[in-house]
């Protein structure tokens, strides 16, 4: 009877690290020193947002799961928060994730967010930043972050992020990135 307990243990640990294998993005993600692919989606105001749009600038392009879900909610106060330090450093947020832009409106009014979230509803920005997980019959993006220079190349990739300290960790990054090249 113990065995077969154990062995059941055994199985269902193994089939949750498979799914939980599954559920997490591949690593294939735009690296470092490349040009950031180029995309256009709406943002919660309805309005189609290009990343050339923000050529001159740097880019916090952060994919997140959900709106209105604990952890996307904590990481995107953290970025707005410290949106001020991020303009002082000529640095704009810019948050993807598969909701619609509705749903978008809907989060950064009850959130009070003022910097854009883009709504990529089928899928194809979060599949070419390698940021998509599948969990069962659903597609949400990962939690991933990329940081764009002015012009379009990524310097920084991240794919173990930290809602909660995570905007911290870019902002302190972005500083340093741009010290070392002056």
């Amino acid at each position: 009877m113990k065995i077969t307990g154990i062995v059941l243990a055994l199985a269902a640990l193994i089939a949750v690290g498979l799914f939980l294998r599954s559920a997490h993005a591949d690593t294939k993600a735009p690296e470092v020193g490349t040009a950031a692919p180029d995309f256009t989606l709406n943002s919660q105001e309805g309005k189609p947002v290009s990343l050339h749009d923000f050529k001159g600038k740097w880019v916090v392009l952060y994919f997140y799961p959900k709106d209105f879900t604990s952890g996307c909610t904590v990481e995107a106060h953290n970025f707005q928060r410290d949106l001020a330090q991020y303009e002082k450093l000529n640095a704009v947020i810019v948050g993807v994730s598969v909701q619609d832009a509705d749903s978008h409106q809907k989060f950064c009014t009850k959130e009070g967010l003022s910097f854009k979230l883009l709504a990529d509803t089928d899928h194809k920005v979060s599949e070419t930043y390698d940021s998509i997980m599948n969990i069962a019959v659903m597609k949400l993006s990962a939690r991933h972050t990329f940081l764009v220079d002015p012009n379009g190349v990524v310097r920084k990739v991240y794919i173990d992020v930290k809602p909660d300290v995570h905007s911290t960790e870019v902002l302190a990054d972005l500083g340093q990135i741009q010290q070392t090249s002056k």
